[in-house]
């Protein structure tokens, strides 16, 4: 059964609870007690959780606080989603592509934007190679001169002085300020300002009623989590960070807020459960691996011991193989001073976890790999390391 959009926000606190006739495949009962639980450490703030199960969204709740000695965190708390705006903006390109106003395999150069790479390789990297980081630079290049209040269309005309460190298209190399040349060609090709491109493409048709992009759209929330970082172990709660309009400077790489209900209806959008939206073809566009990523793999292996595996970037999202069956799964996190946030599904069982929170705790990304080891009826794992074992929340 499919539930109409407008039903819904009535139905999250519903589904949330355990017994309830929909939510037969992931134990909710036991995860609510080890969110509880993992919501109690002093180094948690904030937290919000969704599940979709098998199409439905079958949880979403909030845990914690928006600031300390603040309101508690609901379901429509919005958070910035960090490098889940990557997503976003591949999704706008992919629906552009779709609509034959552009293809993937055009030259950056053949649009209006600032990116200069070097030896002129603006005229070779396609927004395929933007998208799927292979420019050929290094990693998170001029990412400190944003941080120092630079305008970012001079740091990417900047980025020419560089030495390349492979061929465009060769290897992966992660970028946030390179990666906005695509809000220009967004902007190019729409004629609007990005932000209103995909609030007209993506917010509205999906019915994501709180996400924006932009600190404004993140500070005039009805109910805002503010940011929170480490002071060091064993030092003290975490301490409040200002927001910053470093990151909000590169909106396809870094802009976009939103709730976690609207996390947990894109996440369904990009399960293929809104055609009329995102299409089967913008879809195999979007989701299709480019490029292998070997610090990604290497680091999902040291902390998760191996189970995701063949990590690969696509446009915009990262595609694993999870589980010795090696089910097919997308998903990407985001981090940004204060925020983190997750996202993790399986498109062929229309099963998935969104996850966001105001703190610089790495715990949270556990929930994700307990809720699809549940999804796949694997053997537990204390993924959110909370020293407890099978048994513990069950009800």
């Amino acid at each position: 059964m499919r539930f109409p959009r407008f039903v819904i926000p009535c139905l999250m606190v519903l589904l949330a609870f355990p017994g309830n006739a929909v939510a037969q495949i992931i134990d909710y009962g036991r995860l609510d007690a080890r969110l509880t639980q993992l919501a109690a450490d002093e180094e948690i703030v904030g937290l919000s959780v969704a599940v979709i199960d098998r199409g439905e969204l079958s949880f979403a709740k909030g845990y914690g606080v928006t600031e300390i000695g603040g309101e508690p965190v609901t379901a429509e708390t919005v958070f910035r989603w960090a490098s889940l705006s990557k997503g976003v903006a591949a999704t706008e390109i992919a629906i552009l592509a779709t609509q034959a106003r552009l293809n993937i395999s055009d030259p950056v150069s053949k649009f209006h934007t600032s990116l200069r790479l070097p030896e002129g390789g603006e005229t070779r990297a396609t927004l395929e190679d933007v998208l799927s980081h292979r420019l050929g630079i290094l990693p998170n290049a001029f990412d400190t001169r944003l941080e120092d209040g630079w305008d970012a269309a001079k740091i990417r005309n900047s980025l020419k002085s560089l030495k390349p460190i492979c061929p465009i298209g060769d290897c992966h190399t992660y970028q946030n300020v390179a990666y906005d040349s695509i809000a220009e060609v967004i902007e190019d090709v729409t004629q609007s300002r990005y932000a209103d491109a995909v609030d007209e493409a993506i917010f509205k048709p999906i019915g994501m009623v709180t996400a924006s992009i932009g600190r404004s759209g993140l500070e005039n929330s009805a109910s805002w989590a503010r940011p929170y970082t480490k002071r060091g172990r064993g030092s003290g709660p975490p301490r409040k960070k200002i927001v910053n309009d470093d990151y909000y400077r590169v909106p396809a790489a870094g802009g976009v807020n939103g709730s976690i209900r609207d996390l947990a209806l894109y996440a369904r959008a990009h399960m293929g459960l809104l055609p009329d939206v995102l299409s089967d073809t913008t879809l195999e566009l979007l989701q299709t691996p480019r490029i292998y990523t070997r610090r990604e793999q290497a680091s999902m292996s040291s902390h998760y011991r191996g189970t995701v595996r063949d990590a690969r970037y696509a446009l915009g999202w990262r595609v694993y193989k999870y589980g010795e069956a090696g089910n097919r799964v997308v998903g990407h996190r985001g981090a940004v001073e204060g925020y983190r946030s997750y996202i993790l599904f399986d498109p062929d069982r229309d099963t998935g976890v969104v996850i966001l929170w105001n703190s610089s705790s790495r715990r949270p990304n556990g929930i994700g790999f307990e809720v699809m080891d549940m999804a796949y009826n694997l053997p537990f794992h204390d993924w959110m390391e909370l020293g407890t074992s099978a048994s513990a929340g069950t009800h």
